[in-house]
């Protein structure tokens, strides 16, 4: 508006010009909820940043398993919680959700392992009593494997050894568990070093599958020929050389175990490597047996009882054990109506040979046609025999050796196992001839001597009574006879009688005689001339 001048009229103004306002001018209020939202944009994305992986872990049962509260360690260190607890589609297994740290990422890789520690007692060995007071917990082993793995199946026993503890495991194959369980001990030399880590079934029902882990440094004794054997309990055996007894320690007695050794002569195998199957053998004794690659299997029938041989009995050659019986059957001959019975036998022809040659050759046989050295040794009188192993116990075993008066024989090739001849038992011999003696008395006519006998008794009382009636008084006779020459005779030789007198001085005539015919005989051996001469002296 112009301003007004004098009289009233208004001066002239400036003009005023519109200026356009900012759109996007910010009151100074919304500053404070932008600077909250970038707040917590950032916290949000620290937070994503900083989450660690998420694993779900199936358990067969959610025992000692709470939403929000149990926890998951390593080594004892809070790396992680249990977040949900759901049961599986199947409602077959309990699924556990879990959230670990985000340092723990690297460490969910194929054969990690999680499992629930609560108080249990397996083996021999008490684990987990600290959770009586602080409660469950999942606990978890690291794997090195490089795959990574974010679902995993818990384990229903905890582990026996963390995967990082120095050794190696390995493999046995076994009929049955016998005593031993999960935590049982290895021994060696009454020495623990190791444990049964896990065992499984056989898919074909025939076996038992257990893994062993030996620590370090004594898994280096484990070698390729190496002997595993139960060790559990008392290891009592009853055989031909009596009854001995075996023990490992008194642990092993009570919580059962195994043991290994290495026969002296594999000592310098290999080392066993990672996962090397054994077979795990009943007893100490069993294990060390020589094991052969060849075996040969016959039978030898014997005729007399088999009482006190068993399967597993030696088949002995002079004090050196060649085989052993694997099986004793009976069999009776339709033809000859007689019973036998067969005996399985394995020999093994490396025994024969010699063994304290050095050389990298291992023995094998000592003939190139089995067949003809079998047939030689038939032809010389090998024969097998049962022989007593120990009188107290009873226990039989087979020994083969030479008998030359055992009648000719062939073996029969064409049967299947081949059959030995055999020889009977010492007793069965003497029973034999015994047999044989009554047999012989048996045929002898004794009603028949008999008789004879009786007749003879009575012409003999005949021949008495006859001497009694004629002959004796014609020897009383006689005797009378005598006794008076004998009394005549007497007194003719008294001293005081003539003849004794006249005896005498005939006796000193004699002597005087006989001086006399020495001196003459003297006389003239000096003097030999005296018979033609005679003495000197003497007129012609």
């Amino acid at each position: 508006m112009p301003d007004s001048g004098p009289g009233g009229a208004l001066p002239d103004l400036p003009q005023a010009k519109p200026v356009a306002g900012s759109r996007w001018r910010m009151q100074i209020v919304w500053l404070v909820p932008i600077v909250a939202l970038l707040i917590g944009g950032w916290l949000a994305v620290k937070a994503v940043l900083e989450e660690g992986p998420t694993v779900t872990i199936s358990f067969r049962s959610g025992d000692g398993l709470e939403a929000g509260k149990t926890k998951i360690k390593y080594k004892d260190v809070d790396i992680g919680i249990v977040k949900s607890v759901t049961l599986s589609r199947d409602h077959k297994r309990v699924i556990a959700t879990g959230e670990l740290v985000k340092d723990a990422a690297d460490m969910l890789v194929d054969n990690t392992r999680f499992w629930v520690v609560r108080p249990r007692i397996s083996g021999g060995t008490v684990s987990g009593l600290g959770t009586l007071l602080s409660g469950s917990y999942v606990g978890m082993d690291e794997g090195n494997s490089k795959k990574a793995r974010h679902d995993f199946v818990g384990l229903e026993v905890p582990p026996v050894f963390p995967s990082d503890i120095p050794g190696r495991e390995f493999v046995l194959r076994s009929a049955d568990m016998g005593s031993i369980d999960v935590g049982s001990p290895v021994f060696f030399r009454r020495l623990q070093v190791g444990q049964i880590s896990s065992y499984e079934l056989d898919p074909s029902g025939k076996g038992v599958t257990m893994h062993v882990f030996v620590n370090a440094p004594y898994d280096r004794y484990v070698r390729n020929d190496t002997r595993f054997w139960h060790a559990s309990g008392l290891d009592v055996s009853l055989s031909s050389d009596g009854v001995q007894i075996n023990t490992q320690s008194f642990v092993s007695m009570l919580i059962g175990g195994i043991a290994f050794e290495t026969p002296d002569s594999d000592r310098n195998t290999p080392e066993a490597i990672e996962n090397t199957r054994f077979d795990l053998y009943e007893t100490h004794t069993e294990a060390m047996k020589q094991h052969d690659r060849i075996v040969d299997t016959y039978i030898v029938t014997f005729y007399d009882s088999v009482r006190g041989l068993t399967v597993g009995a030696p088949v002995d050659f002079r004090g050196v054990e060649i085989g052993e019986v694997t099986r004793i059957f009976t069999r009776f001959d339709p033809v000859k109506r007689q019973f036998s019975i067969p005996v399985e036998i394995n020999l093994y022809p490396e025994r024969f040979t010699s063994r304290y040659q050095n050389g990298p050759q291992r023995p094998g046989r000592i003939a190139s046609s089995p067949h003809e050295l079998a047939d030689f040794l038939v032809a010389s009188g090998f024969r097998f025999q049962l022989r007593s192993g120990n009188p107290l116990t009873g226990q039989l075993y087979v020994a083969f050796d030479i008998f030359p008066d055992s009648p000719k024989t062939k073996i029969d090739w064409t049967k299947s196992p081949p059959e030995l001849p055999t020889a009977p038992r010492t007793l069965q011999s003497l029973q034999d001839s015994l047999t044989r003696l009554l047999a012989k008395l048996n045929g002898i006519p004794f009603d028949q001597l008999g008789a004879q006998a009786q007749q003879t008794l009575q012409n003999t009382n005949d021949v008495i009574k006859k001497l009694g009636t004629d002959v004796v008084p014609e020897a009383q006779g006689t005797l009378s006879s005598a006794r008076s020459a004998l009394e005549s005779a007497n007194s003719a030789l008294q001293p005081d009688t003539q003849l004794q007198q006249n005896t005498s001085d005939a006796m000193r005539e004699l002597a005087r005689t006989a001086a006399s015919v020495r001196n003459l005989t003297d006389y003239l051996e000096r003097h030999p001339e005296a018979v033609v001469r005679g003495k000197p002296g003497d007129k012609p």
